[in-house]
């Protein structure tokens, strides 16, 4: 499943965020590159420029987060988020015993939560899709990364404050 074909919920707030991260990068961002990328040219050979070269990187890092926001925004949904009605969905806070452990933790895209110290699941995680539509007191296993199945318990569903 593609990021692209997705629909990702986000507050205003992250919304306004990276629209502002995005207009910096496409405009300052590649302009500053473009400099730097200029001026180690001029400094000779490219084999063995370093300059050259971490610049060259650096403006593949900001084509490719460029890419990212753009089509992350495309596909956003923006608004409030979601009110809790004791239903696991995209943008809301998770309190769950997940192995024997009590976690908190927000299901949706990263950026939502960006600032804050909450861990964030995406929903296409082996996490969020276990428990994506689950109600609080819900009981579910998922598989990990490495192969253990992990027990999960929905104590409770929030509404996303934001920071």
């Amino acid at each position: 499943m593609s990021q692209e074909s997705q629909v990702t919920f986000l507050t205003q707030d992250a919304y306004d965020r990276l629209s502002a991260e995005l207009e910096e990068l496409s405009v300052n961002g590649r302009n500053e590159i473009a400099k730097r990328i200029e001026a180690a040219r001029e400094e000779g050979d490219l084999k063995e420029n370093g300059g050259y070269h971490a610049a060259k990187d650096e403006q593949g890092k900001i084509e490719a987060r460029i890419v990212q926001l753009t089509n992350l925004l495309r596909s956003a949904t923006v608004g409030e988020a979601p009110e809790s009605h004791g239903v696991v969905e995209p943008g809301t806070v998770i309190t769950a015993t997940i192995a024997g452990d009590e976690s908190v933790f927000l299901i949706g895209n990263r950026e939502i939560a960006a600032g804050t110290d909450l861990p964030v699941y995406s929903e296409q995680s082996p996490l969020g899709s276990a428990i994506l539509g689950l109600k609080v007191g819900d009981k579910t296993e998922y598989t990990a990364p490495n192969g253990r199945q992990i027990a999960v318990e929905i104590a409770k569903v929030d509404t996303y404050a934001g920071r």
